[in-house]
């Protein structure tokens, strides 16, 4: 087969294979017209799309809001296991890990919903089995009673020391969020380990990680300060990018946003990244400003992936470009049905 062959042939197959598949993703105009229908006619769309296949073979078991919610779900699954079967050498093992995010997101999912008293096949609707737990272990775990099975039935996980180390205080408090940092910190970790480990193209997966981390703890930071939270919060941010959870720290503790900004663009490069802080200079909320900065690490991916394109990059920016298109489609619809505003269904959206 054509990826497994020696030389560069494999790595420009795959680039050319995915970025026939970014073409097909919808526009920022789609989404426009969507806030303007009802959602029997979104689903009606959507059904029009590339996910027309999962929502003819789920539409005589589930309807409205649902139907949206396992088609988005079983469709992204199957997209993301496409995307490691083209993958070659050790693009798959860069693929493989970057998915493995989806673990932690499935295993919160089930147990947040297990606290909440959700039945079984609502939580299962919008759960995506694209890591290393697949479907068929993620339907044993949700049969498990209470949240501690569900961490008993998690042995062989590859986090389940983090797992069994947080379990019994988050299901005694009915909280997850530490149990949630926790898991991303050794997630990004591990990632950094593989970016680092001397693989061809370590160095490309290295500066998406970084980037990630940059993003996410930026995001962290400006939410910790609209909050108006005065305590430590080095235990929140993720090491290994630009700045130290003590640097972050600093930030944290600073008395205006115009420093917190200076402080980010003295270290900061990527101008995309720059203009975006400059932009968040102005008082946002806390949805503006990860909207924001969520469009501007896409932007970023692109550019890195222009640079590099037969690298990590054109897969990454794919898949992370297909997520938000299912999240958008699932915050349009979520919305509609709560009888939303347009407006404010627009807020949510990363276009």
């Amino acid at each position: 087969m054509v990826q497994t062959s020696s030389g560069p042939g494999p790595y420009i197959y795959v680039s050319t294979r995915l970025r026939v598949r970014k073409a097909k993703l919808l526009a920022p105009e789609e989404y426009q017209r969507m806030l303007n229908m009802s959602l029997p006619e979104i689903i009606r769309l959507i059904g029009e799309t590339e996910y027309q296949k999962e929502v003819d073979e789920l539409g005589t078991s589930f309807e409205g809001i649902d139907l949206i919610e396992e088609a988005l779900s079983w469709n992204l699954a199957k997209e993301y296991q496409r995307v490691i079967e083209l993958a070659p050498g050790a693009l798959k093992e860069f693929t493989m890990a970057y998915l493995r995010r989806w673990d932690i997101y499935n295993v919160l999912t089930i147990l947040r919903g297990k606290m909440q008293g959700m039945k079984e096949g609502k939580i299962k609707e919008v759960l995506i089995p694209a890591g290393s737990l697949d479907r068929t272990t993620l339907d044993r775990v949700l049969k498990e009673e209470s949240c501690e099975r569900v961490a008993d039935a998690l042995k062989s996980w590859k986090m389940y020391p983090t797992l069994a180390a947080e379990i019994s205080e988050g299901c005694s408090i009915g909280s997850f969020s530490k149990l949630e940092n926790d898991l991303y910190k050794r997630l990004y970790a591990d990632l950094l380990q593989v970016g680092k480990k001397g693989v061809k193209g370590g160095d490309q997966f290295l500066k998406f990680v970084q980037l990630e981390i940059d993003v996410k703890n930026i995001k962290t930071l400006f939410r910790m300060r609209n909050d108006g939270y005065e305590e430590d919060a080095r235990e929140f941010f993720i090491s290994g990018a630009t700045f130290t959870p003590d640097e972050l720290q600093q930030m944290n503790q600073m008395a205006s946003r115009n420093e917190v900004i200076d402080s980010l663009l003295a270290k900061i490069k990527g101008k995309s990244i720059q203009v975006a802080l400059e932009e968040l200079r102005a008082e946002k909320s806390d949805q503006e400003v990860d909207a924001e900065l969520t469009r501007t690490q896409l932007e970023r991916m692109e550019q890195l992936s222009k640079i590099n394109p037969f690298s990590i990059h054109p897969i990454l920016v794919f898949l992370e470009k297909k997520k938000h298109e299912v999240f958008n489609l699932r915050a349009i619809a979520r919305g509609k049905e709560s009888r939303l505003s347009s407006e404010t269904i627009e807020k949510y959206l990363v276009i």
